[in-house]
């Protein structure tokens, strides 16, 4: 037997079973069965009695006697039901799925053991499904019983547990001969691991708890290790294989700005982003760096500070924005802050027209336009640059690789590449999955910025609501009404929004109202916005597309209607539209009176908290890695038994043990290294570009 065996020819299971097991779990060869890693462990050194059971919520292990069986009739269901009694009590024992030889051959008025979960019902325990072990057959190893992942489908087909433990077995009586180390001495002495052998044998049959511990700890913090030494070779072979073109000047355009123009003192966190951008882009290699920055935080004045510094080494910038109402606001923005210099920037999107077109083009092959603003328009291939260095992302979520790549080639030398999210990802995700990127993060708002104070209000409160944004307009400022859209939904969405118009409009008689949603066309988003913007309007009522790139310093207060139907991230990204000016601003969640469970949390969670980096942990524990990274990547968070939300300690020493590793040797050529190289390269073949190339 070997890992690459097919599993029909393991002991006990055979081409009928195996053809099951391979549709249900996915288990084809013997590697697979090794790495079916138990759900938890029945620890049976202990027996509970039918008077402890309210204490208990796991399965469990009991011995008394079966002392009567009957058939009981339902309908067209038959179940079969046995009393069991201890010394303390009675409870029902339960077989929804039975054969007229299990209740013939069921033991009465003997001593048993049986194992499984409990139910209650009526205040009345009982047990569906045990497994039965007669007394004098009970085996004598008290360790802890594996319970497997299974299904009903299995379970019906006679695969168990007791049939995934005897095959278990059967695989692990053979683990000498299976299991080879993955680990250099020096890093098993480091970490005090217990052999891989043992590890595998205890995790599926642990000697006792502690046996269990350490065999789990070294199947988390091997998978956490190779996930990151493969980013990090894969980051080696970008750089030694992707050249850049090399900033060494911080010149005129940079240091005017700063010293006659910056508009308020950079924060320390700002200062240090921007070092180690400078850092990167002196090399004569291809930065590519994700900036992480709340709302509000600062990072489009970091990016322009980059693209100065561009500019001051002789190359022009782009920076692509995945809306138009977004690339509009860098734009305006930009243009602001360089209206006294020299600088020339412009703005490329789909309404943008064919006679500016024309002059952006000439422009930029010929060198007189310095930083180019644009969403997917910057990709055609009519949009050529003299000499592209920096390529600024915002928001690189929401584009695909096909369409970086576009960028990559607008040079013959790759732009430096700085990539913007206002979605706080949670550190531990950020670490794991941006590893192929050096990760930079904006952890301090501005000075004198305060924080936003949210509130949550049912249909209750909503006069208090209406006359609460009376009075912050009559001070001179402006309220959002934000309403739902979600896509299966639309018409009725669309619908609640129009009713929510005339609700507002109702109610606020004497002000001016305007509306923005993504049905709208460009201009008349414009429109809408520049009118809400100059102060026209005090009340705009809109949908989730003022999520990202509306800027109105003079709103400060939110309403979120509904506010149970969006997601933690959505409701952060929404809130981080009001406290933008130096009022104090409010953020107030409308919701129904009954709530989920998870609505509950996040609710409770924007109350309590302006962090994102906070509430992007609460999200993950939601949502799960997957949903936040996005569907494009959610597939490579499938660990076995890695936990992103509870192994960040684990995760942070393993990727400090890979770079002190790759620092060294990079290629992974020295002896002590080979071990690793070896298992990298037969685990992940084909699944990384570093691969290929040893």
């Amino acid at each position: 037997m070997t890992l690459e065996t097919s599993i029909e020819y393991i002991k006990g299971v055979g081409p009928e079973k195996a053809k099951l097991i391979r549709n249900v779990l996915g288990i084809s060869i013997v590697e697979d069965f090794l790495n079916f890693f138990p759900l938890r462990y029945l620890d049976k050194s202990k027996i509970h009695k039918i008077a402890q059971l309210h204490e208990v919520s796991t399965d469990v292990q009991m011995k008394g006697k079966i002392t009567s069986v009957q058939e009981i009739q339902t309908g067209k269901t038959k179940r079969l039901s046995a009393k069991f009694n201890d010394d303390t009590g009675t409870m029902d024992l339960v077989w929804f799925q039975y054969s007229k030889w299990m209740k013939e051959q069921l033991p009465i008025n003997k001593e048993i053991y049986i194992f499984g979960k409990i139910n209650v019902f009526n205040n009345q325990f009982s047990m569906p499904h045990p497994e039965i072990e007669p007394d004098e057959k009970k085996e004598g190893d008290n360790r802890l019983k594996p319970i497997y992942p299974s299904s009903e489908k299995l379970t019906k087909r006679g695969l168990n547990q007791k049939f995934f433990q005897n095959v278990l077995r059967n695989i692990c009586m053979e683990i000498p001969n299976l299991i080879q180390e993955n680990f250099p001495d020096y890093l098993m002495k480091a970490f005090k691991f217990m052999s891989r052998q043992h590890t595998y044998l205890n995790i599926h049959f642990p000697k006792d708890a502690e046996h269990f511990k350490k065999a789990d700890y070294r199947l988390r913090f091997e998978e956490s290790f190779f996930f990151q030494l493969g980013y990090g070779l894969k980051k080696i072979h970008h750089k030694s294989h992707t050249a850049g073109n090399p900033f060494p000047i911080v010149g005129d355009y940079f240091n005017n700005f700063y010293k006659h123009h910056l508009p308020f003192d950079l924060t320390g966190a700002q200062k240090r982003v921007l070092k180690e951008i400078r850092q990167d882009m002196k090399r004569p290699i291809q930065m590519n760096r994700l900036l992480q920055g709340d709302v509000g935080s600062g990072k489009t004045m970091v990016a322009l500070l980059t693209m100065l510094i561009a500019k001051d080494n002789g190359f022009q910038s782009c920076m692509m924005a995945p809306t138009e109402i977004l690339a509009q606001q860098h734009y305006n923005g930009i243009k602001e802050l360089l209206e006294n210099t020299e600088v020339n920037v412009k703005l490329l999107t789909g309404s943008t027209k064919k006679s500016d077109r024309k002059i952006i083009h000439e422009e930029l092959e010929n060198g007189e336009l310095s930083i180019l603003v644009g969403t997917h328009a910057v990709l055609e291939d009519k949009v050529k640059f003299k000499n592209l260095g920096l390529a600024i992302i915002d928001e690189q979520h929401r584009f695909g690789v096909a369409q970086r790549a576009k960028l990559w080639a607008k040079n013959k030398i790759p732009p430096h590449i700085l990539v913007m999210t206002a979605t706080p990802i949670p550190r531990t995700l950020a670490m794991s999955f941006y590893s192929d990127l050096d990760v930079s993060v904006i952890d301090e708002m501005p000075v004198g910025r305060k924080p936003i104070i949210t509130a949550h209000r049912r249909e209750k409160d909503r006069a208090y609501v209406y006359n609460f944004c009376r009075e912050e307009i009559q001070k001179g400022r402006q309220v959002y009404f934000v309403y739902p859209l979600i896509e299966e939904s639309e018409t009725l969405d669309y619908k609640n929004l129009m009713t929510g118009l005339e609700n507002v409009m109702d109610n606020f008689p004497k002000y001016n109202v305007t509306m923005l949603h993504g049905q709208m066309r460009p201009e008349e988003k414009d429109a809408a916005m520049s009118y809400f913007a100059s102060g026209k309007a005090e009340i705009m009522v809109a949908t989730t597309v003022i999520e990202v790139g509306v800027n109105v310093p003079n709103a400060s207060v939110m309403v979120i209607e509904s506010a149970e139907r969006f997601g933690l991230s959505q409701l952060h990204q929404l809130r981080g539209r009001v406290g933008r000016g130096a009022e104090q601003s409010y953020c107030i969640l409308m919701t129904s009176d009954k709530l989920s469970s998870d609505s509950r949390t996040r609710i409770k969670t924007m109350v309590e908290t302006n962090d994102g980096f906070k509430i992007s942990e609460v999200d993950m524990q939601l949502r799960g890695p997957g949903d936040i990274l996005g569907t494009q990547q959610s597939g490579v968070v499938d660990f076995k038994r890695l936990d992103l939300i509870n192994d960040s300690t684990i995760i942070k020493i393993t990727k400090n043990t890979v770079e002190k590793i790759l620092k060294t040797d990079p290629l992974l050529t020295n002896p002590d290294n080979q071990i690793l190289k070896n298992y990298y390269l037969r685990q992940y073949k084909g699944k990384n570009k570093w691969s290929k190339i040893s």
